[in-house]
């Protein structure tokens, strides 16, 4: 499984959001990540400078603010995903998931052409370097549970609660 190439970031900056530190970098192209504290996957410390002055990091910022207030569920910041074709092609079709919707690992798989890859499309969920924008959390196991999040589950219940996709006692 590849990482973000987190050479090729030029920024970075953190933010506070409810559920903890968000450390968000990005290329000369665009965003390429925006891990939680803790996150499974996190990249090692970035040898980049912190530039909270940054467009768009500023940009990216205030979006996610805003998504965490619960004034909008869309982002529109140029992303940089950096991954193998196929964990590319699965964090697109995370993309196509409307805020306050959820799909399962298996409905991913066949809109993608791949209905036998549903654990290759989970691992893929697993390792999308750029979090709540590209939804991920918006993936659900078969039987509506919210299985694994690289943010954990309880962050993953809250983001769902606040986009009104499940009820926030739900488990």
């Amino acid at each position: 499984m590849t990482m973000p190439n987190t050479s090729a970031c030029t920024a970075q900056t953190t933010i506070n959001t409810p559920l903890g530190k968000l450390l968000l970098a990005r290329t000369a192209t665009g965003l390429a990540g925006v891990w939680f504290d803790g996150q499974k996957h996190h990249p090692a410390p970035l040898s980049v400078v912190r530039r909270p002055d940054d467009a768009l990091l500023r940009r990216a910022a205030d979006q996610l603010h805003a998504y965490f207030a619960g004034e909008t569920l869309t982002f529109d910041v140029p992303l940089d995903l950096q991954g193998t074709p196929f964990q590319r092609a699965v964090w697109q079709a995370l993309l196509t998931i409307p805020g306050g919707e959820t799909r399962s690992y298996g409905e991913i798989a066949k809109a993608l052409g791949v209905a036998t890859a549903v654990r290759a499309v989970g691992a893929a969920v697993g390792r999308n370097p750029v979090s709540v924008i590209v939804p991920c959390h918006r993936v659900l196991g078969s039987d509506g549970s919210l299985t694994g999040y690289a943010g954990g589950v309880d962050r993953k219940r809250a983001l769902l609660a606040l986009e009104h996709a499940i009820e926030e006692a739900a488990a």
